[in-house]
């Protein structure tokens, strides 16, 4: 048999650039039309390369997502060139700039029995060590293919779920002494919550009121790089780190929030890149773990060693809250989080097994109005008034004017005129002097400030502004203790 199926392959490689195997031309080795390889390709875009021994070739296609698990789900194929029988045992990074440039590392091998095959079906039943079950190729269109799973999966084997609201921690003080065995305790981080998804290295990253910042925060993708076939779900937070003084700012982390613009995003990865914090693991590799105890998630997420350019795992400590406070504010964090040992993980509720502790005052609140500015803010807002959600309404706790940059002004104005109305959305009557030349908006913004105390009318004492919180809603406001 001539090896005129290879000519594509050879066409497209120099062997002399390439470590990928180059086989002279002459007739093609027969072999028992019974091996494949899935090869995960970390090329310009993460796929995996599924072959099939056949007629003295690997018949090949590239599936971007990986093979599908759930019979319930296809997944795109796209058909390339016929390879070697040699390219089953491939592994190495091919030049860039090369034909496929990238790290190619074999995913499974194993033996196959063909139930089907023809130009347009190709029904097989694999036996490796990841990927086992009766899968079905079938062509739709050019060199589009779709793969199907033809057997149901493990009984233990759940489908990925596609939306989990993040866990929320209750106001409280330290659990006794500090140093209660039935807890662990994390540094609570100042910046953005986000649930990331990771599938086929794909990568969706949702904010606690369901707006995906997936464009915002590109750095992420690295991750899904990172973590190839592993398919997760992580809770964590991202940060910004200021860099004149190299510790962690909510203010910072500011400048990306609210940029969509894909130039800007790139310019402002430069100049001002994020970290992604993770310490939950709500989902793995066909598993919810979720109503598994803390300690086991952590475990499980340690296990992964995700440590990166953009995202880290810190670590969590057993019995030694005090402590861990005390490091908290020397590194000037918010606080901590104490969280229980035996506790599951509950989506979209705030419990009580998870406790935070702060060294600093702050509160988020509901922008209900404003107020004019005087002398060099005079054509812009001199404080906001703010709120937070009471049984009867929106409930007044002061005013801020202080803690403002110039962008963070233009842009509450833009944003506040957007939202005006006549009438004030606060419950009662409020003082005179903040009513006598306010400007009443719609409550639909939520921002964070930081604050000395509140007084026994219920305001806070000495308020300074942090930034929008556009990761939440007005719902998700309480009064802190």
């Amino acid at each position: 048999m001539t090896d005129d199926k290879l000519s594509t392959y050879r066409r497209k490689r120099d062997p002399g650039r390439t470590p990928e195997p180059v086989p002279d031309k002459g007739p093609l080795p027969q072999g028992n039309d019974d091996t494949f390889v899935i090869q995960e390709h970390h090329a310009r875009a993460l796929h995996w390369d599924f072959r099939l021994e056949r007629d003295g070739v690997l018949v090949s296609w590239a599936v971007p997502k990986g093979l599908p698990e759930d019979p319930k789900q296809n997944r795109l194929a796209v058909q390339t060139e016929d390879h070697p029988l040699e390219y089953a045992a491939f592994e190495d990074e091919i030049p860039a700039g090369e034909y496929g440039g990238g790290i190619v590392r074999i995913w499974d091998r194993g033996t196959y029995t063909c139930e089907k095959w023809s130009d347009r079906e190709v029904m097989v039943v694999l036996a490796g060590q990841r990927a086992r079950g009766k899968y079905v190729l079938f062509k739709t269109r050019d060199k589009n293919w779709m793969m199907h799973r033809m057997d149901p999966p493990p009984a233990d084997w759940h489908p990925m779920p596609d939306l989990v609201r993040p866990m929320l921690a209750t106001p409280g003080e330290m659990p006794p002494d500090g140093r209660d065995a039935s807890f662990a305790y994390e540094m609570k981080w100042d910046g953005v919550r986000a649930v990331v998804y990771v599938d086929g290295g794909r990568v969706r990253a949702m904010t606690r009121n369901d707006l995906e910042v997936s464009a915002t925060y590109p750095e992420l993708r690295e991750l899904g790089a990172a973590l190839g076939s592993t398919k997760v779900i992580l809770d964590g937070e991202i940060i910004a780190v200021d860099p004149e003084t190299g510790r962690i700012s909510f203010g910072a982390l500011q400048h990306r929030m609210h940029v969509q613009d894909a130039a800007r995003v790139r310019r402002l990865v430069e100049r001002t890149p994020i970290t992604y914090i993770i310490f939950d693991l709500l989902y793995l590799d066909g598993v919810v773990t979720m109503d598994l105890p803390y300690e086991q998630r952590r475990e499980r997420l340690d296990a992964l060693g995700l440590r990166g350019p953009h995202w880290e795992t810190p670590p969590s400590f057993n019995a030694a809250g005090e402590d861990v406070l005390a490091a908290s504010e020397e590194q000037g964090l918010e606080g901590i989080v104490a969280k229980r040992l035996d506790s599951g993980y509950e989506p979209g509720r705030r419990s009580r097994s998870w406790i935070k502790i702060k060294n600093l005052a702050a509160q988020e609140v509901v922008i209900g109005g404003w107020r004019p500015g005087k002398g060099r803010r005079t054509d812009t807002i001199g404080s906001l008034l703010m709120g937070i959600p009471g049984p009867d309404g929106l409930d007044y706790v002061g005013h801020v004017g202080s803690g403002f940059t110039e962008a963070m002004l233009d842009h509450l104005s833009h944003e506040l005129l957007l939202r005006e109305q006549a009438d004030s959305p606060f419950v009662g009557s409020l003082p005179r002097p903040v009513t006598k030349d306010a400007r009443w908006t719609d409550p639909e913004l939520v921002g964070e400030v930081q604050f000395a105390e509140w007084t026994g009318d219920g305001v806070m004492r000495h308020p300074s502004w942090r930034g929008l919180r556009p990761d939440k809603s007005p719902d998700d406001v309480v009064r802190e203790t």
